[in-house]
C-alpha cells in the first residue's frame, strides 16, 4: 500500500500547485480587468484581446482549481445525512460518489473535451474571431486536462479512503471535516 499512498501524495502536490496557479490566475484576472476598464474609460483605449484574455484566466482557474478544490473537501456535497454519520459512514458515501459518479463523468468528460473541443481546434490553429483575439485551443487544452486533475484527485481520495478503511491512513478528521449548510 506505501506505494499507492506515495502516488497519491505525488497526486495532491501537483494539485496544491495547480491550486495556487488558480489563485494567481484569478488575482490577474481582476487586474486585467482593472487595467482594461481603465484604459477604455480614461484614455479611450480599446482592444478584445485584454477581454479575452481576462475570461481564459477566469476559465483557468476555474479548471485548475477543481481538482484542488476535492483535495481540500471544500467541493459541494448534497447532505441529506451525511452530517449525521460516524467518519466511517461518510468515507463509505465518499468511496461510493467518488466510484459511482465522480470518476466516471471526469473520465467521460476528459475524453469527449478532447476529441470534440480540443483536438479539431489545435488541428486547426483556432483563433479568435474578433479582431485582435486571441489563439483559442490552448485554453480549450484546459478543459480535457482540468477533468483529467479531477479524476487524479479523485484517484487520490479513493486511496486515501481505502487506507483509512484499513486502518493505515493519515486521514484525519480535519480531512473529513464538513460544515453543514446553514439553511
Amino acid at each position: 500500500m506505501g506505494l499507492w499512498r506515495t502516488l497519491s501524495a505525488s497526486i495532491d502536490r501537483v494539485n496544491q500547485l495547480l491550486g495556487k496557479a488558480a489563485s494567481i490566475m484569478i488575482l490577474l484576472s481582476c487586474v486585467v480587468s482593472a487595467l482594461n476598464a481603465l484604459l477604455r474609460y480614461s484614455l479611450d483605449i480599446s482592444n478584445n484581446w485584454p477581454l479575452e484574455l481576462q475570461w481564459y484566466l477566469f476559465a483557468a482557474a476555474v479548471m485548475l482549481g477543481a481538482a484542488y478544490t476535492l483535495k481540500r473537501n471544500e467541493h459541494v456535497r448534497v447532505d441529506l445525512m451525511y452530517s449525521q454519520l460516524s467518519d466511517r459512514g461518510r468515507i463509505y458515501v465518499d468511496l461510493f460518489g467518488l466510484m459511482v459518479f465522480l470518476m466516471p463523468a471526469c473520465i467521460l468528460f476528459a475524453w469527449l473535451s478532447w476529441v470534440s473541443l480540443f483536438y479539431p481546434s489545435w488541428l486547426v490553429s483556432e483563433h479568435s474571431p474578433n479582431a485582435g483575439g486571441l489563439v483559442r485551443y490552448p485554453i480549450k487544452f484546459l478543459v480535457p486536462f482540468g477533468f483529467f486533475m479531477l479524476s487524479l484527485q479523485g484517484l487520490s481520495e479513493i486511496i486515501k479512503r481505502i487506507s483509512a478503511l484499513n486502518g493505515k491512513s493519515t486521514l484525519s478528521a480535519a480531512d473529513l471535516h464538513y460544515e453543514k449548510p446553514m439553511q
